[in-house]
């Protein structure tokens, strides 16, 4: 995986270019593809907090971490007031199953 270079989805969606616009789709689309990541997103719009997620999907702190980094860079989450909150990007889980 590439290193993390947090964006903001904003600048994605005014692409200028098809290259721009690809890497958003990329972006948006390695982070959804994974069941937990769609199970993370659903918890996190239930309101669940790190360790009430980490404990429901048996995952340790460094995993939920490295899930939740993906989301962030896939446009799907963002930190509001010290929690995660599901971007609009993120409500596409509603409409996938797993």
């Amino acid at each position: 995986m590439r290193s993390f270079t947090f964006m903001v989805a904003e600048k994605w969606v005014r692409a200028k270019t098809l290259e721009e616009s690809g890497e958003y789709h990329r972006r948006y689309s390695y982070a959804v593809k994974n069941a937990t990541r769609r199970k993370i997103l659903r918890l996190i719009d239930e309101g669940k907090l790190d360790g009430e997620i980490r404990w429901e999907l048996g995952l340790n702190e460094s995993q939920l971490n490295y899930h939740l980094k993906i989301l962030e860079w896939g446009f799907c989450i963002e930190r509001k007031n010290g929690r995660w909150v599901i971007t609009e990007e993120g409500k596409i889980v509603d409409r996938i199953k797993g």
